[in-house]
């Protein structure tokens, strides 16, 4: 067995002394850790000296660091936090905000492949003939299969005018199609709403929410009722969710005065949202499914408890935990899960989600039982009120 000593005059060694007394000293003031895990702490620092002295080919130590700080995340073993480099940290800002640069689809992850929820008029992926329901099978010759939606994500977000490829296929054609789009900006309307032809009921669907969501609601809440609305059908399915407050402002006109949602935190400086009570006066259904998640279930939640309307379909996905962003140096930055939610009736809804008032699965044909449904119920309570 040979063993190798590290001179002090190594860039990195000396960098390493430096970085591990700092540790020392911050987990002296945490509460003595150190006196338990010294051994780990020493096997950390022997691992990446060997790497740099040892390995067989020169690593960047920007690497090294970046790795432990994904392993430091990683070692959490909760799926929504996240290392994000600074490509990724910029892209998810930009999804935030609701522009970026990109393709025009919506996916979700089902059953472990990367399945389109939707393709936005006017876009690349539309205009390739990407539709609902088509499977991302690679991106750029990488495998998608169990690829987390992240990465997926960034993958394909790039500079505006750059190319991407794309391996498609569908659960019912087993044919892969290649193709290569151009990447462009895309405003992504979080929005969509129509009068049900015939009726006078109007119809919302929010696909996710952004800081755009509430003006977007506010203008089109205002066309509907301008239309003459008297009932309303709001379509949360396949809504994976996105900015809290974006939600609470949104709930501002679905509930009465109080709270929308209540944030635990670990250190006990717990939140509470509310609302003003400035809801519409008319009867309201929401649609949720599975792929309903975190913020599209804090605002079914509430409507629920507080009786503000009547859920129908699936049992929604149960995402009822918060991550909070934080700015690292260089442009990168990390997603960390710091609270939990819980609904205005105190409900903990994570990994359980949110049973409907009326279920209704949706079929596998073309048919919307779950839209039909809803709209059975509201035409009944406009008939009733009338």
């Amino acid at each position: 067995m040979r063993f190798y000593f590290y001179h002090p005059r190594n860039w990195l060694w000396r960098c390493l002394i430096v970085l591990a007394v700092l540790i020392f000293f911050v987990i002296v003031a945490a509460g003595g850790i150190i006196a338990t895990n010294y051994h780990h702490f020493g096997n950390l620092f022997k691992v990446v000296a060997l790497i740099n002295s040892r390995y067989l080919e020169p690593v960047k130590v920007t690497n090294l660091v970046d790795g432990a700080i994904r392993g430091l995340v990683d070692a959490l073993g909760d799926p929504y936090s996240v290392y994000l480099d600074p490509k990724m940290f910029a892209q998810l800002e930009e999804q935030i905000s609701g522009t970026f640069g990109g393709l025009g689809i919506v996916v979700t992850s089902k059953d472990g492949f990367l399945t389109v929820v939707r393709a936005y008029p006017g876009t690349p992926a539309k205009r390739e003939g990407i539709s609902e329901g088509d499977l991302i099978v690679k991106i750029n010759g990488r495998d998608t299969k169990g690829l987390d939606l992240e990465t997926a994500v960034g993958l394909m977000r790039g500079p505006v005018g750059s190319k991407i490829k794309l391996s498609i296929t569908r659960k019912d054609n087993p044919v892969v199609r290649e193709l290569e789009i151009t990447r462009e900006q895309i405003s992504v309307p979080t929005v969509e709403g129509h009068m049900i032809p015939n009726t006078r009921i109007g119809y919302l669907a929010l696909t996710q929410f952004t800081m755009k969501t509430p003006e977007e609601v506010d203008a089109m809440l205002g066309r509907l009722q301008k239309q003459g609305m008297r009932g309303l059908l709001l379509d949360l399915r396949d809504n994976p969710g996105g900015e809290l407050r974006a939600a609470v402002k949104v709930a501002e006109h679905f509930l009465p005065r109080g709270p929308v949602v209540y944030i635990d935190y670990r250190t006990g400086k717990d939140e509470t949202y509310t609302v003003n009570g400035r809801r519409l006066d008319i009867p309201l259904v929401v649609l949720v499914n599975r792929a309903s998640a975190s913020a599209a279930e804090i605002l079914a939640g509430a409507i629920k408890d507080t009786k503000s309307g009547i859920l129908v379909g699936e049992k929604t996905f149960g995402k009822g935990i918060v991550q909070e962003l934080f700015r690292l140096d260089n442009g990168a930055g990390l997603k960390l899960t710091t609270a939990r939610y819980l609904t205005p009736a105190k409900h903990d809804i994570h990994k359980k989600g949110i049973e409907p008032d009326v279920v209704v699965p949706q079929g596998p044909g073309k048919e919307d039982l779950q839209l039909q449904k809803a709209l059975e119920i509201l035409n009944g309570q406009l008939a009733q009120a009338a």
